[in-house]
């Protein structure tokens, strides 16, 4: 499942690696929603909260990153050119981000999504 919405996610946001250098990274585009929890010289551990109904600033994953879900929810990924997808973090999985152009994610629930992402450096 997880698989099949990062594939339908990678489809979205594939748009020119130039749109990428648009967007700052997660950590550095939005502090309401993305906050490193740990960082050295090999990882970046973030924690990613998109409160009920949320969306956050656009921002790029530059680096290969792993995320996992610490609930349930249901996103709305928007890519720079207006392309959307719905991703569904699910408990207990983990899956590989694609390195991602300039986007943005909105929370389509009603209750928070928590996600941690580790970057590799």
């Amino acid at each position: 499942m997880i698989r099949y919405a990062t594939i339908a996610l990678c489809s979205v946001m594939s748009v020119s690696a130039a749109m990428a250098q648009t967007s700052p990274p997660t950590y550095e585009a939005d502090s309401s929603t993305f906050k490193v929890i740990f960082e050295d010289q090999n990882f970046r551990v973030i924690s990613a909260t998109w409160k009920a109904g949320a969306a956050d600033k656009p921002h790029s994953h530059t680096v290969p990153t792993v995320s996992v879900p610490l609930t349930d929810c249901t996103l709305k990924v928007t890519s720079a050119d207006g392309k959307t997808a719905t991703v569904n973090p699910k408990v207990g999985t983990a899956s590989a981000l694609a390195i991602t152009p300039s986007h943005t994610s909105q929370n389509a629930e009603s209750a928070d999504c928590r996600v941690v992402l580790v970057e590799r450096k």
